[in-house]
């Protein structure tokens, strides 16, 4: 263990369980130097030092970028590798040929304050860096104290009655929106993620026992066995009729399988669905004809021809995710049990329980005038009774002075004149 200067800045030299630690010190003040060597000594037992960080952190960052996502291919799938390598775009232009050990606090605001946009996607790519960081064990040093953008937390979107009646019915006109109707018929009733219906085959699909298997999952909760109700085996019945068209009904056919240029290959999924949702979301009711249709300025009915413009679809925005939503607000407000919901939908917890669940105001008012009911009545069935329980227990207890009367000066009763003669 070895202080020395060079170039008026102190190093330190030590070792730690026969690995060699060799760095500068920052400083030029002796006192500064012994307290930092003690903090590196520290840091070097704890394991955050090693000579192969220490090589690391000394890339620039475009380099250390390209390393990192090489070692990221092995613990991540093809797409979250496609996502990491998007979030870094940003960065590696800003940090450039900055090596890891010379990026400061300073440098992680400026970068931060340079993106504009969602919050979220903000806080991605700060994520992003935090790693890369992390694995040359500098974030514990010039990261530690920065705390993530605030996100808005949207929480989703349940349907009303007549929005859900509008989706379906809107789906069911063209031929082209078929693939998104069965697979938001699937998620009304199932509450399956679209992730997990683009990977269903049909080997997890039990005509006889009526149930759909989940092998693939965004977690480990999600991998469950859900019960197909009326809705969903018909659903499932016109995807195999459908099937069995393009010989596309072996187990390991996708249920909803790829479909390119016209023509469907069932071995592989359905990659997504997204144009025909956003054109199926948008559509338009004429409130004359009733007649449901793409926006536009006059309804498309040639004997109507009535002013549309300012109408708007009450499915605007609709996400394919939020029909997940909808289907486990329907089971809160059917009074399932919060484990009946959770094995069905997947969860591990209350929190994200509550977070999916959007008990509508429709139950909350049934639930609120049921207070206001009972107390206009009077009625305790099936709670606990207060006052007027306890005022009918009281009824039949004498007056205060009646009982002081009936007890003499020992405090036992007064013998009366039987007993005393």
């Amino acid at each position: 263990m070895a202080i020395f200067k060079r170039n008026k800045t102190y190093w330190t030299d030590f070792s730690v369980n026969g690995q060699r630690y060799r760095m500068s010190l920052h400083t030029s003040d002796w006192r500064e130097a012994q307290s930092e060597e003690k903090k590196k000594i520290a840091e070097a037992q704890d394991g955050k030092l090693s000579p192969a960080s220490q090589q690391f952190s000394h890339l620039a960052f475009s380099e250390a970028a390209d390393r990192y996502l090489l070692s990221r291919r092995l613990e991540l799938s093809p797409r979250s590798v496609k996502k990491e390598t998007q979030l870094l775009v940003q960065p590696r232009k800003f940090f450039g040929a900055t090596r890891l050990s010379k990026i400061s606090p300073d440098d992680l605001l400026a970068f931060r304050e340079t993106q504009n946009g969602n919050p979220s996607y903000v806080n991605m790519k700060m994520g992003v860096v935090r790693r890369i960081l992390k694995r040359a064990k500098r974030w514990h040093i010039i990261g530690s104290d920065l705390r993530p953008l605030k996100e808005r937390r949207g929480i989703g979107r349940a349907l009303s009655r007549d929005e859900k009646r509008h989706l379906l019915s809107a789906a069911a006109l063209r031929p082209e929106w078929q693939t998104a109707r069965l697979a938001a018929n699937l998620a009304l009733n199932t509450t399956m993620r679209g992730g997990e219906l683009k990977s269903l085959l049909w080997r997890d699909v039990d005509l006889i026992e009526r149930t759909v298997t989940v092998r693939k999952s965004k977690t480990d909760a999600g991998e469950r066995v859900i019960p197909l109700n009326s809705d969903a085996f018909a659903v499932v019945i016109e995807l195999l009729h459908r099937a069995q068209a393009f010989a596309g009904t072996e187990p390991s056919h996708c249920v909803f399988p790829s479909c390119k240029n016209g023509k469907i290959d069932p071995t592989k999924p359905q990659k997504s669905w997204r144009t025909a949702w956003r054109k199926l979301t948008t559509a338009i009711e004429c409130p004359q004809c009733g007649k449901i249709q793409n926006p536009g300025k006059a309804c498309a009915d040639a004997a109507c021809k009535a002013d549309v413009h300012e109408v708007v679809s009450p499915t605007t925005g609709l996400r394919f995710h939020d029909l997940r939503h909808h289907a486990i607000t329907e089971l809160a407000e059917s009074q399932a049990s919060d484990q009946t919901i959770m094995a069905i939908a997947g969860h591990v917890s209350q929190k994200m329980l509550s977070h999916y669940s959007h008990v509508r105001l429709d139950p909350k008012r049934k639930a609120l005038d049921a207070l206001s009911s009972n107390r206009e009545t009077g009625s305790t069935e099936g709670g606990y009774g207060t006052s007027n329980v306890t005022n009918r227990e009281l009824e039949g207890i004498p007056p205060l002075e009646v009982i002081e009367n009936m007890v003499g000066t020992t405090g036992l009763e007064p013998a009366t004149s039987t007993v005393s003669r």
